[in-house]
């Protein structure tokens, strides 16, 4: 097994918080990881995308030119990465801010109005987690268990509180793609 994902968006949309839950989840069980954080110029409002490599033999670089899937939180990282993805790969989206549809037909698609969802949930911001919660769904890569877990090593201290919101985030993501 092994995958290779791109998460890309703004930052400020958790793109570094997603891929380092993904990544502690995987350790947590096991797997071997790499996790590599690229910001733009600016840390919020500006481009950001973390790598994540995740293996059951050792991962020889972090760094990914053809992803086997990208997570894309807006339009700019939809246009950028799109057409990385290897083909049979997996593209999740958030179709709340991304205004077009896939120019390609060689991947699997997943349009997840994350920021609707989140909104609806409460917090806007959980919006990470409901498309990590899908895109584990989709692709299997670890238990919901390990990610829950993984929240709690990620999550700063004094922000612990989010907790229980990420949690349902992730599970209202999973419970997306099942009912797919």
């Amino acid at each position: 097994m092994k995958e290779e994902i791109i998460f890309a968006g703004f930052g400020g949309q958790g793109i570094m918080v997603m891929g380092k839950v993904l990544a502690w989840a995987a350790m947590k069980e096991g797997l071997k990881v790499t996790w590599m954080p690229s910001y733009g110029a600016e840390v919020r409002g500006g481009t950001a995308h973390s790598m994540v490599v995740i293996s059951d033999e050792m991962v020889p670089s972090p760094v990914i030119s053809s992803p086997t899937a990208c997570v894309v939180m807006n339009r700019p990282s939809m246009d950028r990465y799109e057409d990385t993805i290897t083909p049979s790969g997996t593209l999740v989206m958030n179709a709340t801010l991304i205004d077009r549809s896939p120019s390609r037909n060689d991947i699997d698609v997943l349009r997840i109005p994350a920021t609707e969802m989140a909104t609806d949930m409460g917090n806007t911001r959980c919006a990470n987690m409901i498309v990590l919660g899908a895109l584990n769904a989709k692709l299997k890569i670890v238990s919901m268990r390990a990610l829950i877990d993984a929240l709690k090593d990620v999550i700063s201290p004094d922000k612990q509180d989010l907790i229980p919101i990420n949690e349902e985030a992730l599970k209202e993501g999973a419970r997306l793609v099942a009912r797919q």
